[in-house]
């Protein structure tokens, strides 16, 4: 909500502000692109090579914009990687020299908040941080006594936001209810806005931001596009899709057709291959079901070429059951059935080494990315998609494939054969 509130605040001053979102995440950055008007691109130190990473700040800071980058989980919070590659908020912020605010979280806490500040402030030489914002706060003595001590650290307290119920959004399993299904959203960021600004130093963050380095120039080099013209899914059930992949693809000379499966849009007949991205069709699976034109079209694609992340991959199974327990016909074009009956949680960051040539590349490939759901899988006799290991090397979940049709809970964010780039 601060990232929303302070984007917006700033773009209501004048200022060109582009978001970015350190890590794995659809739903944030999409939330970025409503507040600032500009597209905002994750940035990830485990998947991506630098050198898309530099891109992609260059690409977002375009026409000399801000970049404000939202962080995820704490700090130094990554996996055990080779320094600089472990997925942490730090590693970005090492890695360009960008300073950082760090947002603590002071409820049942006074001067105890400054010894975490310290503790942060010092725990990486790397990094520097250049203020803090307490966050819930709960009256002016309590704001008085933090500012206080961490003032005697020498670094400075750049806003203090109270508690609000007011500033809290719709969530759902995956987090925030996504940003083009938010009723309201204009007036919710306009009331963010205001909230930040009457809470927050803007002009001391502004004059924060603004020592930021420059970006450094480099070529955006990522997933090949599977096909010249690409049909892909769009709507509430499929959305989560990396803004750097379709960039990458679009700069590779490649052309998208979006349609809407909820809506019972069959897959444009003049692409080449369907891409199914991940979303919520747990959510509206009675609907996916009851979509016969898209579902014959679908079925005529098998041909030409399918692959399904997530969401995707569930759509192409035999059934989705629901979390009422109510099973729904899929696709069937691969041979699981997914169940949301009885949830689990799978998340996390994945490598995969690709079973065959295929949309992602070819046999041997390896690709890194993540994995976010609740779903459980049946068993299946279809080939496998990948060998996948979490980060520590665990096995998980394969995906399958059968002729051209491909699918997998993997999320792809870049080829792990570009990790030795500059």
């Amino acid at each position: 909500m601060l990232t929303l509130g302070l984007m917006r605040a700033w773009r209501k001053m004048g200022v060109a502000i582009a978001g970015t979102k350190n890590g794995p995440d659809y739903i944030d950055p999409a939330f970025h692109e409503v507040a600032t008007g500009r597209q905002s691109y994750n940035l990830d130190t485990y998947a991506m090579p630098p050198s898309l990473i530099l891109a992609l700040a260059e690409e977002a800071s375009q026409d000399e914009a801000i970049i404000l980058c939202e962080g995820s989980m704490g700090l130094f919070d990554g996996v055990v990687a080779p320094e600089g590659r472990s997925g942490a908020s730090a590693d970005l912020a090492a890695l360009f020299g960008w300073p950082v605010v760090l947002v603590l979280d002071v409820k049942g806490q006074a001067q105890t908040a400054a010894a975490i500040v310290k503790g942060c402030a010092t725990y990486d030489p790397r990094v520097r941080i250049g203020g803090v914002i307490l966050n819930n706060v709960s009256s002016e003595r309590h704001r008085v006594l933090i500012t206080e001590a961490i003032a005697q650290l020498g670094l400075p307290v750049l806003g203090s936001l109270p508690r609000d119920a007011a500033m809290d959004w719709p969530e759902r399993h995956l987090g925030l209810v996504q940003a083009r299904e938010t009723p309201d959203l204009e007036s919710k960021l306009e009331a963010l806005a205001d909230f930040v600004a009457a809470n927050v130093d803007l002009a001391g963050l502004l004059d924060l931001a603004r020592e930021q380095p420059l970006a450094i120039p480099s070529h955006i080099q990522t997933l090949a596009p599977p096909a010249q013209n690409i049909a892909i899914a769009r709507d509430e059930a499929f959305s989560f899709l990396y803004p750097h992949l379709l960039l990458g693809w679009r700069r590779a000379g490649a052309e998208f057709t979006f349609f809407s499966p909820l809506a019972d849009e069959p897959v444009p007949h003049h692409c080449d291959f369907c891409w199914l991205p991940g979303g919520y069709p747990e959510l509206h699976a009675g609907r996916l079901a009851a979509a016969e034109r898209f579902l014959a079209s679908l079925g005529s694609f098998a041909q030409r070429g399918i692959h399904g992340e997530c969401g995707g991959y569930m759509l192409l199974g035999e059934s989705l059951t629901d979390a009422a327990g109510k099973a729904h016909r899929m696709a069937g074009l691969l041979g699981h059935s997914c169940s949301f009956e009885k949830r689990r949680l799978h998340l996390g960051y994945r490598e995969a080494r690709l079973a065959a040539d295929g949309a992602l590349g070819a046999a041997g490939s390896l690709l890194r990315g993540h994995e976010f759901h609740y779903a459980t899988v049946s068993e299946t006799h279809d080939e496998p998609f990948a060998e996948v290991h979490d980060a520590q090397g665990k096995l998980a979940h394969p995906g399958s494939r059968r002729g051209r049709v491909s699918g997998s809970f993997f999320h792809v964010i870049a080829p792990a054969s570009l990790m030795l780039a500059p």
